[in-house]
């Protein structure tokens, strides 16, 4: 034994390396058990709550602003169908206005008369004018309404009076006797067979 002793403290200086090695190699690749670690739930809980919340919060907030924006749409709808009745009325006042009739018998109450001779005409370029103008007159003036024509007197027939006689009443006879029915339920036909 004591010769194999010198021979393996020889080796010994060469083997040295390789042993740490080998137990440098072991020490990484050895199996660790893991710590169990659970993550908290309640942080998770908390953070889906909060997202659900904000959606319902989110969903009645958008709700609520379309309600309102159909209410406010309603109520110009309704704004502009008024309006658009004020208008069309105002138009027609204003059309009823301008009527020449209306126009005509305004100025004929105000003193303002249709002359019946031609008036003269005014050159624009040089300011004169032509012809004969004459003031009008309220004598001389053209009636606004001409009076509706005479119906012929063959169109108009004499009046003519027709006298009807008065109806001649019939003596009634006495009423009967005899018990009438007094059923108020309503009487139903018979099919025909």
């Amino acid at each position: 034994m004591s010769a194999t002793a010198p021979q393996a403290r020889a080796r010994l200086p060469h083997a040295a390396p390789r042993l740490a090695q080998a137990a440098l190699d072991r020490a990484r690749f050895t199996v660790v058990p893991r710590r169990r670690t659970t993550a908290p739930r309640v942080p998770f809980v908390i953070f889906v709550s909060v997202i659900l919340l904000a959606g319902v919060v989110g969903l009645l907030m958008f709700n609520t602003s379309m309600q309102q924006a159909s209410f406010r749409e309603s109520a110009l709808q309704r704004q502009a169908t008024d309006l658009g009745a004020q208008q069309e009325a105002l138009e027609m006042d204003l059309q009823r206005l301008r009527e020449p009739q209306r126009v005509a018998a305004a100025a004929q109450r105000l003193g303002m008369v249709i002359p019946s001779t031609p008036a003269g005409i005014v050159h624009l370029d040089t300011g004169k004018v032509t012809g004969r103008p004459t003031p009008a007159s309220a004598d001389d003036s053209i009636p606004l309404q001409t009076p509706a024509p005479v119906k012929p007197g063959v169109l108009r027939p004499g009046t003519v009076r027709v006298e009807v006689p008065a109806p001649v009443r019939k003596a009634t006879p006495a009423p009967r006797t005899a018990p009438q029915r007094t059923s108020t339920a309503p009487r139903t036909a018979r099919p025909a067979r």
